[in-house]
């Protein structure tokens, strides 16, 4: 382009010129716009996904918890009892009961939906009758009791019928009605010996008792749906204990029986004492993460706010509430307020890269562009003229890409809310915008027609420059100083520590990186060959943008090491819990001796390398009998190779077997068990209430593989004696233990645990595995980005190495010294990024772990004994990505050296073609 008028390019010029401008620019350099859009794309997908993401973890985290917590805890129920005791039959009738029901639900405050398809209404006893049937069922001599109960919507529930449905009398009912018809479920029939056509007298209330006639046994369509697990009686009788001594003559049947809605007036004939009820169940796909909290607000509404009120008002009588949904809400606020900040560290992190790269971008592509854009300021162009077309120019290029990666990020994760995703990915197509017309109205910001020498190795760091990066560095301090305070929930300064910290390191860095330069130039000039001084020279004469890749690399690196250690905290405090919970890789345990063939038997198994065999007495009562502690008798030199192998507890294989002065058996304790009784003898009493061992504490241990608790003592199970020394437990370990193979041999005689089924246990909610896909993200993106800006410096000193190329080899310069001029030059940015991010990630790591716990993430329910997960420094997270800088840096610079010796000289030597 030629600016004509000398005076400043005004605002109707660039609204004049600006197709033109841009369409030119497009053609004379595709391949940066290519690789700008491309960048911006990939950008946008990750930061619109990123919010959609974890709107789908913390919804189906949310979900889960329902669905866990069951209908019969989630449902809100909603009884009413008649006034004064006193109920009409018009009170009891569907019709009536229908047409409060639609009003109540009219009550329900949003975001709170009940599922109309298993929410329903009905009228139920309040008591429980015996029945005086002989042929039910009386486990112990009790008779069953039955609960009548008439729930509106039977026929939608069921999936088959045995039978026919329950009706309603010919003449409508009432407290007179000698007879009625009901169905049972098919579980409820098995149990109780029901079948079709079998009558059940309930008690009458001074009146003959009411006949039940069973029409139909049903099977439910969805047993564990709001409709039959509101009120789990429906589907599944009980076996009810009474209160009392533990005794078989305790037990008595508890089933449901199923009346037509039309019967429910039936029930005021009998001692049951009918409630009516309307059951709320809570629409599962409406329920939302960012919703919680007006969730519980809409719940206590109902349970005793406005709602209930009005609901009130509706039924009348004494109407009360009874749901644990609130419980359930309290409970998973608690999980994500555990997870959130932990979350929000691993996307601060992963967002700081991407913006770095991003201006990354636009700083080299104004460094290539330098001379360009001085003669047009030379030339006349107005700052504000030339930074609106050079806006035009990449909004051209991002605003389509950006809307490309918004679209892509939409359809691969369809859950989630809409406006973040579209402000994630407007902020990064507004950042990669912005990037070039500021960084160029920066740099010429002052008309130059030269500009000198602005190498690394001789340009000085202005007193702005310094300024800003103190201030970083103070950021960056009192970030650190919160997170290792008051931890990774303190507040949002926090959030950014992992970032700050490895873009300080990167300021120091580039401060640091023209002195080993200049050290290595001299030694260099004095070998032989020109190869090894020219590409030190060269690398030292690099310009100071072209320093930006390492602030991108070093943060890029110091991400993915911090988002592995995360990784590696949480394995490894799942496999530590795991471990002390089982004890070993596998565990059979028993009430009582185990049979005397099993250990040989499952010493056979496939995939048990060793079996130990001990003893636990969890009733064993030291001196005076007040407290038990668990005993454990073991063989000594076995349970020490267990010991030893698993860490819990260590001790040298003898030292439980020393002299018995006495018959005093030295045991092996927990600091609380020690500190309680010393080290004198003490006797300690036996589950048989008989028999009496003396001990003595000579050994002191935090864990001991046999019991997971603070408190024990471990003996030599050779001084025991009858029924205490016979094995209760088997502890097994080995590299391919089957839960399913030692389940098949033990059968019956114990219970199996395996650590690896434990280790699986402790992940049971979304917002769990989500934080972890979120870190794995991070480290994925952290590695990723690391390598895209080196890739984006190289390309943008790829014509300038080109030209110097065909220029050298012109003067005599071999194809193989070209290769490695262009390696050489190279590698000292390279490494020094990956020494750089290699030590950075090691001290962020052991910088920030005092204030990260990742006990909510690794586990979902914290044991009650066992270290807190802390972070723990992943070696693959350090090396993988720093090698593969250096890799990348060297197959670059190896294949443009390939290409250009393909092309030829003649076309890098033509002058004034820098593109």
């Amino acid at each position: 382009m030629a600016v004509r008028d000398g005076g400043a390019m005004g605002v109707g010029a660039v609204t004049s010129t600006v197709a033109p401008w841009v369409r030119t620019r497009l053609r004379t350099a595709p391949g940066a716009a290519l690789a700008l859009a491309l960048l911006v794309a990939l950008t946008a997908c990750l930061a619109a996904a990123l919010p959609r993401a974890l709107d789908r973890y913390a919804d189906a985290g949310l979900h889960r918890a329902v669905e866990r917590a069951g209908p019969d805890r989630t449902s809100i129920q909603l009884y009413a009892q008649p006034e004064y005791g006193i109920a009409s039959d018009q009170d009891l009738r569907p019709a009536t009961l229908g047409e409060q029901y639609e009003k109540i639900l009219a009550t329900v405050e949003k975001p709170l939906v009940a599922d109309r398809h298993q929410s329903t209404y009905g009228v139920r006893s309040s008591t429980n009758m015996e029945v005086p049937d002989p042929w039910i069922p009386r486990p112990t001599g009790t008779p069953a009791q039955v609960a009548l109960v008439a729930q509106q919507g039977l026929a939608d529930h069921v999936r088959s019928v045995e039978g026919r449905l329950p009706r309603g009398p010919a003449t409508p009912a009432d407290a007179t009605t000698p007879e009625v018809e009901a169905a049972v479920s098919a579980a409820t029939a098995k149990s109780l010996h029901i079948k079709v056509g079998s009558v059940i007298h309930v008690p009458g209330e001074s009146r003959a008792p009411l006949a039940v006639r069973i029409t139909g046994i049903v099977t439910p369509r969805d047993p564990a749906g709001a409709f039959w697990s509101g009120q789990p009686l429906l589907h599944k009788p009980a076996l009810i204990r009474m209160p009392g001594p533990s005794s078989d003559a305790d037990k008595f049947w508890l089933g449901a029986l199923l009346l037509a809605p039309e019967s429910a007036p039936a029930m005021l004939g009998t001692p049951g004492l009918p409630w009516r009820y309307w059951q709320l169940a809570p629409a599962t796909g409406s329920l939302h993460a960012y919703d919680v909290e007006r969730l519980k607000t809409a719940v206590a509404s109902l349970e005793s706010g406005p709602a209930l009120q009005q609901a009130r008002s509706v039924t009348g009588g004494l109407m009360n509430t009874n749901t644990d949904l609130s419980e359930v809400l309290t409970a998973y606020s608690r999980l994500r307020e555990g997870v959130s900040p932990l979350v929000a560290v691993a996307a601060v992190g992963a967002g700081t890269v991407a913006a770095v790269v991003l201006l990354m971008s636009g700083g080299l592509a104004a460094d290539r562009r330098r001379t360009e854009l001085a003669l047009l300021r030379a030339r006349g162009a107005s700052l504000r003229g030339l930074a609106g077309r050079l806006l035009a120019e990449t909004a051209t290029v991002a605003v389509p890409a950006g809307a490309l990666g918004l679209t892509a990020a939409v359809l691969a994760i369809p859950e989630g809310r809409a406006t973040y995703a579209v402000a994630a990915a407007a902020a990064v197509t507004a950042a990669a915008c912005a990037a070039l017309p500021l960084r160029a109205a920066v740099a010429h910001r002052v008309v130059r027609v030269h500009t000198g020498r602005e190498d690394v190795a001789t340009l000085r760091p202005s007193r702005r420059r310094t300024v800003a990066e103190l201030t970083l560095l103070v950021l960056a301090a009192a970030a650190v100083e919160t997170l290792r305070r008051r931890g990774s929930s303190g507040d949002e300064l926090a959030y950014v520590a992992p970032a700050l910290t490895g873009v300080i390191a990167a300021l120091v860095l580039v401060r640091l990186y023209p002195f080993p330069l200049r050290g290595l130039a001299r030694p260099a000039g004095r070998l032989r060959g020109a190869v090894a001084h020219l590409s030190l020279a060269r690398a030292g004469r690099t310009s100071a943008s072209a320093v930006l890749p390492l602030l991108a690399l070093l943060t890029a690196l110091t991400t993915a090491a911090f988002g592995g250690s995360v990784l590696t905290g949480v394995s490894a405090a799942r496999d530590q819990a795991a471990l002390l919970a089982v004890g070993a890789d596998a565990r059979v345990d028993a009430d009582g001796p185990l049979p005397s063939g099993l250990a040989d038997r499952l010493r056979r198994a496939p995939g048990v390398a060793a079996l130990t065999e001990v003893s636990i007495a969890y009733q064993a009562k030291p001196t005076d009998g007040s407290v038990s502690v668990p005993l454990v008798g073991v063989e000594p030199d076995g349970y020490a190779e267990l010991a030893a192998r698993t860490g819990l507890g260590p001790y040298t294989e003898g030292e439980l077997t020393g002299p018995r002065a006495g018959g005093v058996l030295p045991a092996l304790a927990s600091p609380s068990v020690a500190k309680a009784y010393g080290t004198r003898p003490f006797p300690v009493l036996l589950e048989d209430g008989t028999t009496t061992i003396t001990v003595r504490i000579t050994l002191v241990r935090e864990r001991t593989p046999a019991v997971n608790g603070s408190e024990f003592l471990v003996v030599d199970g050779s001084g025991l004696s009858g029924p205490t020394a016979r094995p209760t437990a088997l502890l097994l370990t080995g590299g391919g233990v089957s839960g399913a193979t030692l389940r098949k041999a033990v059968g019956d005689a114990g219970h199996v645990r395996t650590r690896s089924e434990e280790r699986a246990r402790y992940v049971n909610s979304p917002l769990q595995s989500g934080a972890e896909d979120i870190y794995t993200a991070a480290v994925a993106a952290g590695a990723g980005y690391a390598v895209l800006a080196l890739l984006l410096s190289l390309l943008r000193a790829a014509p300038e190495r080109t030209a110097l190329l065909a220029r050298l080899r012109t003067m005599g310069l071999t194809r193989p010294q070209g290769r490695r001029l262009l390696i050489l030059e190279s590698l000292p940015q390279a490494v020094l990024a990956a020494a750089g991010g290699i030590l950075t990630g090691w001290a962020t790591v052991h910088l920030l772990s005092p204030g990260i716990d990742l006990t909510t993430i690794a586990l979902a329910t914290p044991p009650s004994t066992g270290p807190a997960a802390e972070l723990r420094t992943s070696p693959a997270s350090l090396a993988i990505p720093a090698t593969a800088v250096v890799l990348v840096t060297v197959g670059v610079a190896g294949v443009q050296a390939w290409w250009s010796g393909r092309r030829g000289s003649v076309t890098e030597l033509r002058a004034g073609d820098a593109r």
